[in-house]
């Protein structure tokens, strides 16, 4: 999958064995009126597409397809690659490889939140690609984590942008 960026606030380490490594799987879905997902963190005022972390024992589309499911209430039909980013988050000695598909969603549900995501106030909005792009350039994420958020998924979307206008 080919790397799209790499985000970090310092270098990362090259031999720091108290790094954590995390790999997660994003998408940038298409429902029936050509609208995404995206989920608003209203605590900390951003927006981030669906998708999170890769269980033990799951691959990449496993790990999509059931994160799915969890945050957007959806089936989803993966067409294929955006591609991936790299994060350095040096305040939490965490190197995180995102990577990013595209696809449609099957059939709507309803979303299955943590605790920790109703805490935040997650809620699903739904949006043409061009403006989920605006929008999330004009989010103002008020905590660390959603500054790399914004930023990581600010290049998954305009990617996505430009496959789709070769295709």
């Amino acid at each position: 999958m080919e790397l799209i960026k790499e985000i970090k606030d310092k270098e990362i380490p090259s031999n720091d064995s108290n790094l954590k490594i995390r790999e997660a799987s994003r998408a940038i879905l298409f429902e029936e009126n050509n609208l995404i997902p995206l989920l608003f963190v209203s605590k900390y005022d951003y927006h981030k597409l669906p998708g999170g972390g890769i269980d033990e024992g799951e691959n990449k589309t496993e790990a999509l397809i059931r994160e799915c499911l969890e945050e957007v209430g959806s089936t989803i039909k993966i067409n294929g690659e955006v591609g991936k980013i790299i994060e350095f988050r040096s305040k939490w000695d965490l190197k995180q490889t995102s990577y990013c598909f595209y696809g449609n969603i099957i059939s709507k549900g309803k979303p299955d939140f943590t605790e920790k995501e109703l805490s935040q106030g997650f809620k699903i909005i739904w949006l043409p690609l061009k403006e989920a792009i605006s929008q999330i350039e004009n989010d103002t994420p008020k905590n660390y984590e959603g500054e790399f958020i914004q930023k990581r998924d600010l290049e998954f979307l305009k990617k996505l942008e430009q496959i789709l206008k070769k295709n």
